[in-house]
């Protein structure tokens, strides 16, 4: 059960307010950003905004003044006196804006993926074409666990973050087919991240994997379930994890950049 805090939705020609649609499934785009604390901070929200715009363009559901108007709307809509750790998301189509704001599930330490054969929609874009994700991961314990996304025995994605892969210290991520997120972005300036195609066949040779993303955060994964994977380090995500920490600590909500 999603506990929501906001659900606002608004008329993309005239902004008024009118009954919440999460837009799911829907021909548009969306973001989901990590904010925390009081006052309120955004992880990588600069970033966030870029990737939305740029999705948007993709669309072709932009328009000239929709970066002003979505940092408009989240000015509006979040409260400057609420200690936050929650999950905010901006969803658009040709017609509607949503905002809303729910509470972040915080990842167990004993975390664990399921391979599932499906690949996201046009996945290179973060679209609203997550109907099948959806179904998914209502049936599981998210804060235990995740979604494998594999197609022709290659692991993708999971259904909310990017996945790094560790061998003999070095760093991997799949090569296409997936959605690069600002996590991984963030990452790739800070350490060399190889780009390889994951063979479910080859996938025992790795040491590590991790979850890097808006909601995750970063997680090391503990085992893949019914399949024979466990995790033999640590080191990699406790290296990604301290800089994940510095920048946690230093990113700073404005919504007028």
């Amino acid at each position: 059960m999603v506990n929501y805090l906001l659900k606002k939705s608004y008329q993309r020609n005239t902004l008024k307010e009118i009954k919440f649609n999460d837009l799911w499934n829907k021909n548009g785009v969306f973001t989901t950003m990590w904010i925390y604390s009081r006052p309120p901070k955004i992880l990588f929200f600069k970033s966030h905004i870029q990737n939305l715009i740029k999705s948007l363009k993709a669309y072709n559901i932009s328009e000239v003044n929709i970066k002003n108007i979505i940092l408009n709307l989240i000015k509006k809509n979040v409260n400057k006196k609420i200690s936050y750790n929650h999950l905010l998301r901006v969803a658009l189509n040709k017609k509607i804006i949503s905002v809303s704001i729910r509470e972040r599930v915080i990842p167990k330490s004993k975390f664990s993926l399921k391979l599932v054969n499906y690949e996201r929609v046009k996945p290179e874009y973060k679209n609203l074409k997550y109907k099948k994700i959806l179904e998914f991961l209502s049936k599981m314990n998210t804060s235990k666990q995740d979604i494998a996304l594999c197609v022709n025995n290659k692991i993708l994605e999971t259904g909310t973050s990017n996945l790094l892969f560790v061998y003999k210290k070095k760093i991997y991520s799949p090569k296409s087919n997936y959605y690069k997120g600002t996590n991984i972005k963030f990452y790739e300036k800070k350490f060399r991240i190889i780009k390889k195609d994951i063979y479910l066949k080859d996938i025992e040779q790795f040491e590590e994997i991790i979850l890097v993303g808006s909601g995750k955060g970063v997680v090391s994964v503990n085992f893949i379930d019914g399949y024979n994977w466990r995790r033999k380090s640590k080191e990699m995500f406790n290296k990604i994890f301290k800089i994940f920490k510095s920048e946690f600590k230093k990113n700073i909500y404005n919504y007028n950049q």
